[in-house]
Parts: structure tokens; C-alpha cells; sequence
């Protein structure tokens, strides 16, 4: 996987240098933390962070504030109001509003304030709930959404929306990066809304601690799951930020949205992913698949031709990110504390 040395690197037009003043929006959650972990790797010492209640992304008056007296030169905005289905359903306007509201008030201020590139964060949910598979770029919007996560699905398509609209209006560099599905240290591990794999990492854990003789996964282990390490997200967003011009230009085209999957090209079902969790854990009992249960969608796996004809791939294998999760929350585990989100 191409890395970036910033000491001996020549200079370039858009590459981000050592000093770049640069703003990472929702730097605490999982994308955001991965991407600041990322940048400190590389030597960047101008990080600008704000907590929630230091900067209210939601206050119009504070961000431009913010985005007037810092002048940040580059952007990732990975700040956005996320929850399961649950969540989705019962609070729809909340998800559409919010996020609406975050990405407009840090959009419209980047461009006020000069900003040279924005890289903005969404969702594979952006895409038709019957996609053809691999899911490419140009399938936005061909076919309806997912219903139950519809007004945060069609957030995220504004926002991708505005970047390719300032970038016709105002000349300005956004790129918008639609991750698959992401997982990693910072997850969210609560059975109650959690996603697949740290649902399964947090049960099989349990149940090796407990020495429960099975694990109950959901439904019958046929649908496929595209993952995505979150350390190897933030490396693609930071290869990305640093393009050169000829390239980022590339991804700018006026007649398609400025839009690229992240992805591993790969996917598993998910009677494999619950196996190499157990392998992972070493819970040695039996996995028992609960039919009664839904599977949800069939397969939802991104093309990343684009990403790859760039020079990037992933460089962490499943059962390596998976190892890596569990051992830095494998003492929560045991004594029951990941937190509740």
C-alpha cells in the first residue's frame, strides 16, 4: 500500500504539507479518530480538534466563527449524527436535520474561509437497496433507498450534491468518499444497536467467558459483508487529501459527481465472519444461526476500481483487523464495561 513521507517528499501542488493547518470534523468517533491517528502518523503538526462542546457543528454562528479565526487549509468531515435502525426509525427527522445542518455549516464556512480541499465522509447506504454488485460510483441514484435508513442515506446524498455544486459554482476542491461498511477499536460494541461484526466480537467473547457451549448469530449466515478496518480508511482518506493535482483533478470531473468508494473489493458471508471471530476470540463451542431472524440485505459489496487505479488497496487482512479490535477491547470484555452508546 503506498504510504506518504512528508520529510523527504518533493513538493507538490496539493499535497498537504508538514505545517497544513488541517480540520478534522468529528475527530472523536471512529472514522474522525482514525484519520487524526493517521495524520499524526504521518508528521502532521497542525491538527486542528474541537470537541462537541467546544464547537457546536449545529451553530451556524460558531462554525464560521471557528472557520474565521482558524483558517484551516484542508478538511475531513467525518462529523455526522449516526445510529442502527432503531434509532433511524424513531427519530428520522433528527438523522435528516442534523446532518443536513452539520455538512451545510462546515461546507459553506470551508469555502468562505478558503479552504483548498474538503474530503466529505458519508455512507454505502447512499446507493439503491438493489444494487448490481460490485456497487459502482455511477449507480447514485438509479433506484430507491433502504427505507429505514432513508433520511440519513438522503443527507449524505445533499452533501455530496453540495461538494459537486461548489465545486461548478466556486471553484473549489471537495471530494465526497463513500467507505463500506467500517470497524475497528473505537466501534460501537452495544448488543442493542451495534453492527454485525462488533455485535459478534462482544457475544463470542461473552460466551467464552461465560463458558457458554454456543453462539447465536442472526439469521442463516448466507448474506455477504464487505469490512473495511478503520486504520486502513483513514490512510486511504489521508492518500487521497494528498493527490497531487493531475490526480485529485481526475476524481473532479464537471459531468459526474465527485464521488469514490473505499473499499476491499472483498466480502464474506457471514457464517465465515462469525467463524473467524471464534478462531480470533478462541471460542471453541458451537455457532448456531437463528433463521427466524432476518438476514437483511443479500450483499453489499463496493467496486473500488477508481481507488485502485489511484494506487491505493487495503493493507490489513479481516482476521488481522479483527485481532487487532479485539485485543484492544478484549479487557472491557471481560469485565462487561464497553461502553454504552
Amino acid at each position: 500500500m503506498p504510504t506518504h513521507s512528508i520529510s523527504n517528499r518533493p513538493e507538490q501542488d496539493g499535497f498537504m504539507e508538514p505545517n497544513s493547518r488541517i480540520y478534522i470534523a468529528g475527530h472523536h468517533g471512529l472514522v474522525g479518530s482514525a484519520i487524526h491517528r493517521d495524520l499524526v502518523r504521518l508528521g502532521y503538526r497542525n491538527i486542528l480538534a474541537r470537541t462537541h462542546e467546544q464547537l457546536e457543528l449545529l451553530d451556524e454562528v460558531a462554525v464560521d466563527a471557528f472557520f474565521s479565526g482558524e483558517k484551516p487549509d484542508y478538511v475531513f468531515l467525518a462529523a455526522a449524527k449516526v445510529g442502527g435502525i432503531l434509532a433511524n426509525s424513531t427519530c428520522p427527522a433528527d438523522f435528516i436535520r442534523d446532518n443536513l445542518m452539520i455538512q451545510t455549516n462546515v461546507i459553506e464556512s470551508s469555502r468562505a474561509a478558503g479552504v483548498k480541499r474538503l474530503l466529505f465522509l458519508g455512507s454505502s447506504c447512499i446507493y439503491p437497496k438493489l444494487c448490481p454488485q460490485p456497487i459502482k460510483e455511477q449507480y447514485l441514484l438509479t433506484g430507491p433507498l433502504e427505507p429505514t435508513n432513508r433520511p440519513y442515506a438522503v443527507a449524505k446524498i445533499a452533501g455530496i450534491e453540495m461538494c459537486w455544486s461548489y465545486n461548478r459554482q466556486y471553484g473549489t476542491r471537495y471530494l465526497a468518499a463513500m467507505p463500506t461498511n467500517l470497524y475497528g477499536p473505537g466501534d460501537n460494541f452495544d448488543l442493542a444497536n451495534s453492527h454485525v461484526l462488533p455485535a459478534l466480537i462482544r457475544k463470542t467473547a461473552e460466551a467464552k467467558a461465560s463458558g457458554a457451549s454456543e453462539v447465536v448469530v442472526w439469521g442463516t449466515g448466507t448474506p455477504r459483508r464487505e469490512l473495511l478496518y478503520s486504520d486502513d480508511m483513514a490512510q486511504a482518506c489521508c492518500f487521497l487529501m494528498n493527490l497531487d493535482e493531475e490526480r485529485f483533478g481526475w476524481l473532479l470531473e464537471e459531468d459526474a459527481p465527485p464521488l469514490i468508494n473505499i473499499g476491499t473489493g472483498e466480502d464474506v458471508t457471514i457464517r465465515e465472519l462469525a467463524e473467524i471471530v471464534a478462531r480470533v476470540v478462541g471460542f471453541h463451542g458451537t455457532l448456531a444461526f437463528d433463521e427466524t431472524k432476518p438476514d437483511g440485505t443479500p450483499r453489499k459489496l463496493l467496486d473500488v476500481e477508481r481507488l485502485h487505479r489511484l494506487g491505493w488497496r487495503h493493507s490489513t487482512t479481516l482476521e488481522q483487523g479483527i485481532q487487532r479490535t479485539y485485543e484492544a477491547v478484549r479487557d472491557q470484555l471481560a469485565g462487561s464495561s464497553i461502553p454504552q452508546k
